[in-house]
């Protein structure tokens, strides 16, 4: 019961994450291209709120990656060579792919504190943030989310 729980909740959270985070590359794409200030009240709460978020989900997710049939277990029971590519996507794709989709999100939100012009610092959220975002979406098992 505690696993379907998790997994519910890693699936339910990820709606949540994946769009502040696409609300964040948005808001930072829009302040460059508009030549914007960067405000603490909004472009910062909505930056930093999305980098939580990801980094909750990815607790969540590698909390379900060691206790589920479908993460290291599948490698441990079948090798890497035993893995249809489902069950790779689960076990290695997705976890390894995002691992660095929030090490890029984390980046670029250690940079953009190190700038004082707003252009900067939308540039480098939008940049590192972007990146993660296409990153997390080309890892996500799509038919098993939806089913």
């Amino acid at each position: 019961m505690t696993m379907e729980i998790i997994k519910t909740l890693h699936s339910s959270l990820a709606y949540v994450a994946l769009a502040v985070l696409f609300l964040a590359v948005a808001n930072a794409i829009i302040g460059l291209v508009g030549n914007k200030v960067f405000t603490m009240t909004k472009d910062l709460r909505i930056s930093l709120f999305a980098m939580i978020l990801c980094h909750i989900q990815l607790l969540v997710g590698l909390i379900l990656y060691f206790v589920s049939a479908n993460g290291l277990n599948a490698i441990k029971e079948l090798g890497m060579g035993g893995l249809n590519s489902a069950a790779r996507l689960l076990a290695v794709e997705h976890p390894f792919i995002n691992i660095i989709a929030l090490v890029l999100i984390t980046i670029g939100w250690s940079r953009h504190k190190k700038f004082v012009e707003g252009n900067k610092k939308f540039k480098s959220i939008a940049m590192f943030y972007g990146i993660g975002l296409i990153l997390i979406l080309s890892r996500i098992p799509w038919g098993q989310w939806f089913s």
